[in-house]
């Protein structure tokens, strides 16, 4: 466990901002989420004069009377570490950024959040209500970044956030989660397991001080957290209105690099990304195009060759590759790969099919949706 680093008066600002949660909730969610990183540059008293006038000394009061030893008691005892703007280890990218958290409170590897510098690491965002496109895409390019060794940063929530972190996790590469409420709540709940991942060989941090609950504004609070960490920020899918479209938003305001993924011109959840890349955004299909934006075309190149297959296993995923469509089918179907499917066509039965499908999934050249349908990965077979 290292000792918190942060100085009293930063970490004082972590406190401040809990005990204005209910006021800055009124205050700050009026405008899609944008007033958040506006008013967290004010300082203490100028922060609590617009908030919260009627309460201005009291409040400022409680928080001056917080004494250092309790501060810190506190966050030994969530078992947390924290780096303020004055500490060497305090992350480059949010140095130029004027809303930038006076500290950040974490837990996990503090190592990785120190000093780490922007082109080492890549903001993946996206909707909480992803498809299973998303989903897939999500978590290859978390996977194929995380392989290439840069730092894979989200917010844990579901859908595309959680999709990446895992992909990283899968990759056995590094992680940074940022969170709207204190780093020692897993949220949202239904994440736990993969917040304890994250802690185990990453690095999950907040502004806000262990214990904290989230409130709407401390999404978009966070947001500008996300995009100030890293170079570039890749969108997968988002609506037009979405949350991800701020992080990116405050990405290009930092001079950031910009990614998304297309989608289909008649999806919701594609409209967001689409509207980026017509915008002049990074087009991303994978790994590669993130490497190639970030640090120049060809200067990194991605593998993507799985483990070896077994001559059963290998004519399994062919017949998925093919789309499984038996004979005298119309070809321009669009097939549905199921292990029933698998099993018309290669005249196996359905048991040694669906136990191969799985298989291949946990070999990472399958992915399976909700419904039991498969669908082919980027990863390609050796040879």
């Amino acid at each position: 466990m290292v000792e918190p680093s942060a100085c009293v008066e930063c970490l004082r600002r972590s406190w401040l901002l809990s005990l204005l949660g209910p006021y800055l909730e009124k205050t700050a969610t009026g405008s899609v989420g944008r007033r958040s990183p506006e008013l967290l540059r004010l300082d203490h008293g100028d922060l609590v004069e617009v908030v919260a006038p009627g309460s201005k000394d009291e409040l400022l009061g409680r928080v001056e009377a917080l004494e250092e030893g309790w501060i810190r008691g506190r966050l030994r005892a969530a078992g947390c570490w924290a780096v303020c703007r004055h500490d060497d280890g305090y992350p480059p990218g949010l140095r130029d950024a004027a809303d930038a958290p006076w500290a950040l409170i974490g837990r996990g590897a503090q190592e990785l959040l120190c000093g780490l510098e922007t082109q080492a690491a890549v903001t993946i965002v996206g909707s909480r209500r992803a498809t299973s496109y998303g989903r897939q895409v999500a978590r290859e390019l978390g996977r194929e970044v995380g392989t290439a060794g840069l730092v894979v940063v989200s917010g844990l929530a579901f859908g595309i956030d959680a999709c990446a972190h895992r992909g990283a996790l899968d990759a056995r590469g590094r992680t940074i989660a940022v969170l709207g409420c204190g780093p020692d709540k897993p949220y949202p709940a239904a994440n736990r397991s993969l917040w304890r991942g994250v802690v185990e060989t990453g690095a999950v941090i907040s502004e806000l001080p262990p214990g904290s609950t989230p409130w709407r504004w401390t999404f978009p609070a966070r947001n500008r957290i996300m995009a100030a960490l890293a170079a570039m920020t890749v969108v997968v899918e988002a609506a037009s209105r979405s949350g991800s479209l701020i992080t990116a938003d405050l990405a290009a305001e930092l001079g950031r690099d910009l990614g998304a993924v297309p989608g289909p011109v008649t999806s919701r959840v594609a409209a967001g990304p689409n509207e980026l890349l017509a915008g002049g955004a990074c087009l991303v299909r994978g790994g590669q195009d993130v490497l190639d934006a970030m640090l120049g075309a060809g200067v990194r190149k991605l593998v993507r060759t799985g483990p070896p297959l077994d001559p059963e296993l290998a004519t399994v995923l062919a017949a998925v590759e093919s789309g499984a469509i038996p004979s005298g089918a119309f070809a321009a179907a669009a097939p549905v790969v199921t292990a029933d499917a698998v099993a018309a066509v290669l005249d196996l039965p359905a048991g040694r099919i669906a136990a191969a499908l799985a298989r291949l999934e946990l070999l990472g050249y399958l992915a399976a949706t909700p419904v039991g349908t498969f669908t082919r990965t980027l990863l390609a077979a050796p040879g």
